[in-house]
């Protein structure tokens, strides 16, 4: 009888360990609950540092490619005819396009250069920029279509978000 009741109270006790080791549908959606909140906390801060991160990115493109035409100019005394002739024409901003470059040489009119809030050209021999996150640009900066644009402006001394400018 001893061994019987003894075999009964240790199945008893691994029943016990089982019943205690999960946890119920309610622990599990306040769980589910917490973390979905938490996602919602983090997601908006973690897209305005991805935003933040682009944007620097292509300031910093920009940058090199201004440099590297300033060079061109100083051995040729003009703008190159297109990025290819710096060695940066596949070169893509982060949103996965193309950077845009310009050049004033042979151009009438001032109709495709970028211009300010008084239609005044900003550059004075050639435009580089980004098209920006929406991938929609028109010549003013202050066009709603441009104002996420990643510009250069007054011939390199501005290398920035449009809107800014």
């Amino acid at each position: 009888m001893e061994i019987v009741f003894d075999i009964v109270s240790r199945r008893a006790r691994v029943r016990r360990r089982r019943a205690g080791a999960g946890f119920t549908l309610l622990e599990l959606m306040l769980i589910v609950g917490i973390v979905g909140i938490l996602a919602a906390i983090a997601l908006p801060s973690y897209e305005r540092y991805v935003a933040r991160a682009n944007t620097s990115r292509a300031v910093a493109d920009i940058s090199k490619i201004h440099l590297a035409i300033e060079a061109y100019i100083m051995n040729s005394g003009q703008p190159p005819p297109d990025l290819a002739a710096i060695g940066k024409g596949g070169l893509l901003d982060p949103w996965d396009r193309p950077y845009e470059y310009l050049p004033f040489d042979g151009l009438t009119g001032k109709g495709k250069m970028r211009k300010d809030k008084n239609l005044v050209p900003i550059n004075s021999e050639y435009d580089l920029y980004s098209v920006g996150p929406d991938g929609e640009s028109v010549p003013p900066l202050t066009a709603k279509p441009s104002r996420d644009d990643i510009v250069m402006a007054n011939n390199g001394t501005f290398i920035g978000v449009a809107s800014d400018y």
